[in-house]
């Protein structure tokens, strides 16, 4: 999920998780949306290392408005949950982070969602300011419901160089590369893929682009949109060879479900050279900039999936997060209030703190501030990808709504872990709910 600047220490998880709710408590239960102060919006959201520029935002809010914004956190892992567990409650917030896509649609379905058509037609900044592509992605039956925030997250093969260089393996192009890359680690005796499997949202990003590269972004297109029988196709079980066979060279260890994204153990392999690759969103740069800076300036190296010979998927197609998204609901005391908040996320501010974290941006201006990221090598990169990629592959866990997320996951692990094969796979993908 997650897509996502998802560090957290384990300590930390659980605390933040607690003062979450002791904070939610001390509002006398009331969250901002229904029966908050008379004076706050609550703004929701995805607690870790990306807050610094919320906080930021919300302080620069405050000076001007009367209306005060709070800024509340949920641990990653505990994000999707406990949101749904709130929003409909007295702990609802006013405005709430998401991932577009399935992630919003049962909240717009059950009419809790603010369409933000208003919110443009006095403000056309709210989406001109944005590219249409990463804006598009929080329409829901043909209305806006989220504006973007925090940056595009296309996933990414991060390398450790030094460990590389150490073995004599050059950062992979081709999936025939990656086979050999962990041969030759293996028998240096480094852990060839880093992989936070107890998290299973980082082992389903292994599914998402080899299915790209061997059918196309059309397969999942189809099969997101309620056509089942693409589950079963010849692309569909070649995906699944090509990824058994990637496992069984030992490519990811043996102990990776016991190893987390969220608690920073997957990073730390990669950062410590215990491990020679990750597979990655984007935030992975302001996570690892976070906790190891010395490794991010000296030995950080990064690229694209690689292409598969003879696969029908553009070599620069993107899977990941198109973007995340601020949301409304539909019974803040403060619309007002909420829409000048909002307009903070296209404002020079808002890019140029992004951009120091490592994150980008999807505004029309970000261009011209580059150059001032914490990375602006990195940043552009990233941005000449999302900008020539021919199809950009909205995370499967957030293409679907969050009812079918457990599926997902548990279809994913399973695979890997042998204890199912690909009849097993495609069953449980062909029962999941269309989008």
């Amino acid at each position: 999920m997650k897509r996502h600047v998802r560090l957290l220490r384990t300590v930390v998880v659980g605390g933040a998780s607690l003062a979450m709710a002791l904070s939610l408590a001390a509002c006398g239960g009331s969250g901002g949306s229904t029966g908050g102060g008379s004076d706050e919006i609550h703004v929701l959201v995805y607690g870790d290392a990306t807050n610094k520029v919320e906080k930021q935002l919300v302080e620069t809010f405050n000076k001007t408005s009367k209306v005060k914004a709070v800024l509340d956190t949920i641990p990653g892992a505990d994000y999707q949950s406990k949101l749904q567990t709130i929003i409909s409650g007295k702990q609802a917030p006013d405005v709430f982070f998401n991932w577009g896509g399935g992630s919003i649609k049962p909240y717009v379905d059950a009419g809790l969602l603010m369409p933000l058509d208003d919110f443009i037609a006095k403000n056309p900044k709210l989406k001109s300011d944005f590219l249409p592509s990463v804006f598009n992605t929080a329409v829901v039956d043909g209305k806006p419901y989220g504006i973007p925030m925090r940056g595009t997250q296309p996933v990414l093969l991060f390398s450790n160089k030094k460990v590389l260089a150490d073995a004599g393996v050059a950062a992979p192009r081709t999936w025939d590369e990656l086979l050999a890359a962990v041969k030759a680690l293996k028998a240096k005796g480094v852990t060839p893929i880093a992989l936070g499997g107890g998290d299973k949202w980082p082992t389903q990003m292994w599914f998402q682009y080899v299915y790209d590269r061997v059918a196309g972004p059309g397969l999942f297109r189809k099969a997101v949109n309620g056509d089942k029988g693409v589950w079963a196709s010849a692309d569909s079980r070649k995906a699944l060879g090509m990824l058994k066979e990637l496992i069984d060279a030992g490519g990811f260890g043996t102990n990776y479900d016991s190893v987390k994204f969220t608690d920073g153990g997957s990073p730390a392999l990669l950062a410590t050279g215990k491990a020679a690759f990750e597979l990655m969103g984007s935030w992975e740069y302001s996570t690892l900039q976070d906790a190891y800076p010395d490794f991010v300036k000296n030995d950080l190296g990064y690229g694209t999936f690689p292409t598969v010979e003879g696969g029908k998927g553009d070599p620069n197609n993107l899977a990941g997060n198109t973007n995340n998204f601020y949301s409304v609901l539909k019974s803040t005391k403060h619309p007002e209030a909420v829409a000048e908040f909002l307009k903070l996320m296209y404002s020079d501010e808002f890019v140029k703190g992004q951009l120091g974290l490592g994150n980008l941006p999807t505004t029309t201006n970000t261009p011209e501030f580059l150059g001032g990221s914490a990375n602006p090598a990195y940043s552009t990169y990233q941005y000449d990808l999302v900008k020539k990629a021919p199809a950009f592959q909205l995370s499967w866990d957030q293409a679907y709504p969050p009812a079918a997320t457990t599926t997902i996951y548990q279809a994913v692990q399973q695979f890997f872990n042998g204890q199912t094969g690909p009849d097993a796979f495609v069953a449980a993908m062909q029962s999941l709910p269309a989008a």
